[in-house]
């Protein structure tokens, strides 16, 4: 073998598909490597449950179909499954103290995807309970760390605890800290690409409809979607390729081809149109994420892209019209969660008891403000003030999007934060509004359904990465995978944190 198990973690999954292949090492090599380093990592709270044996077993499989040449697109590579997607047989929780121990008797679709073309699964990953967050502090399992850590103001490093973003922070933490290859993530306002701007790895949010919904846990129906978070652009696009795909189960599920999304990696932007929304350019933005947005753009022009000015006038109204929609379909969508049939009960005196005894224990305090938010403007005397009027500001943002598209423009690029990753506790117990604030260059992309790719592009003062998001037409994430290529190609790979935890 000429690779060290010890420099297994550090492949890309592009490069440990190509060595699996050259049988540079065994499918049970990469696998264990990885439990070995989520070992060492426990501190960081990334994994929720790890599948040790379960994971070595599939891997024993891929180093048979690997012998036979009979390689699958995914064969023997390890990844992390937010614990949002149902697994058969293994415990998913969301994160929250209702479903603790449920055991789902079915596979979600996109996992299920992954199993077939020969993945191996290291285990569950951390999140925001049900998804709700931005990052990672509610889950009812404690806070997934960041891998990363600021630099001190002498250039040392601050021992600062820093947030991983969210929903998807066990995802983003995960592959950053090398912890698996890549993983699987869920986006509803923005929860693939923040935390993947947070800690310097690469995530798509595909359009809606691009990956099956069944087997997910649902926070808000109409805005849900699945994608991957990984290393590079090359990865992403291998892992969307297998989680895509038409699912009859599923109404929402689009039934079109899915595109070799690896092949369009190296098309390049030359020729196309990039639009540079006037919008985005947000009261209170820092100098930095300025800088690198322009940095970007001109990254795209060097490359024989068109740079030109749009207008998206809806985007002022994104933010608030998604915090109606998403807690309004949340508390429809939560309503299940009674003790009844799984999950979490507690006795009362009677069944209402029982309902109410089993939400409060069962629920952490961000879901109950969701609940409460969405009840609310669900509520007779304010369904046609709230929601009506929430989805009809959607249709404009939606519109606002395809006036843009049909100029002409190929894809539009903005930051995908207004920061970069902040400490525990330094926005959602102030004021949770702050927190939501976050969203605000994501949530567009959601209430339009549209694809967003975030690729790292630099980091800040303090040496913590931040990102640029690059949106895309509808089912065209073809040429966001060829964008962000070449922004990744300019900027150079972000280099990941050091292993201070180990």
């Amino acid at each position: 073998m000429s690779t060290k198990p010890a420099e297994l973690t550090d492949l890309t999954l592009a490069q440990a598909r190509d060595g699996l292949r050259a049988k540079d090492f065994s499918a049970r090599e990469l696998t264990q490597a990885h439990l070995d380093a989520i070992e060492k990592a426990r501190v960081l709270n990334a994994y929720l449950l790890e599948t040790p044996d379960r994971a070595l077993a599939m891997a024993e499989v891929a180093d048979q179909k690997l012998a036979a040449g009979e390689a699958r697109p995914l064969e023997g590579l390890p990844l992390g499954i937010k614990d949002l997607f149902c697994t058969h047989g293994v415990t998913t929780t969301a994160a929250s103290k209702i479903l603790e121990g449920f055991q789902p008797h079915y596979e979600s679709t996109v996992t299920h995807n992954l199993w077939r073309d020969g993945a191996v699964m290291l285990g569950k990953l951390n999140l925001d309970e049900f998804a709700m967050g931005s990052s990672n502090e509610t889950s009812a399992y404690g806070p997934v760390i960041s891998p990363w850590r600021r630099k001190g103001p002498d250039g040392t490093g601050d021992e600062t605890k820093l947030v991983p973003g969210g929903s998807s922070g066990g995802s983003a933490a995960a592959v950053a800290a090398r912890l698996c290859l890549g993983a699987t993530a869920t986006d509803t306002g923005g929860s693939i690409r923040q935390p993947a701007a947070f800690t310097g790895t690469v995530g798509i949010k595909p359009t809606y409809g691009r990956c099956s919904r069944w087997g997910t846990v649902a926070f808000a129906s109409s805005l849900d979607q699945a994608g991957p978070i990984a290393r590079t652009v090359r990865d992403t696009a291998i892992l969307l390729t297998s989680m895509a795909g038409h699912d009859d189960k599923d109404t929402t599920s689009v039934n079109l081809p899915v595109p070799d999304f690896e092949a369009a990696v190296n098309r390049g932007v030359k020729g196309l149109t990039i639009g540079i929304p006037k919008e985005y350019r947000v009261e209170g933005m820092p100098a930095e994420i300025e800088r690198l947005w322009q940095q970007g753009a001109d990254w795209l022009r060097d490359a024989g892209a068109k740079v030109v000015e749009v207008s998206l006038p809806h985007t002022r109204y994104a933010l608030p019209a998604y915090y109606i929609v998403a807690p309004a379909e949340a508390s429809s969508n939560l309503a299940r969660y009674d003790g009844v049939r799984y999950g979490l009960r507690v006795p009362g005196k009677d069944i209402a008891g029982m309902y109410e005894a089993t939400r409060a224990a069962g629920f952490g305090r961000e879901v109950k403000r969701r609940i409460m938010i969405g009840t609310y403007v669900l509520s007779a005397g304010y369904y046609d003030a709230y929601y009506v009027r929430a989805q009809q500001i959607r249709t404009l943002i939606k519109r606002d999007f395809e006036q843009v598209y049909a100029s002409g423009v190929d894809a539009i690029l903005t930051p995908t934060t207004p920061s970069a990753a902040f400490g525990f506790g330094e926005k959602a117990k102030a004021d949770p509004v702050e927190m939501y604030l976050l969203d605000v260059f994501t949530v567009t992309v959601n209430m339009a359904g549209l694809p967003g790719l975030a690729v790292p592009a630099g980091l800040d003062a303090q040496g913590l990465p931040l990102g640029l998001q690059l949106i895309g037409r509808p089912f065209d994430e073809e040429t966001l995978f060829a964008a962000g290529q070449v922004i990744e190609d300019a900027a150079g790979r972000t280099a990941l944190p050091q292993a201070w935890w180990a």
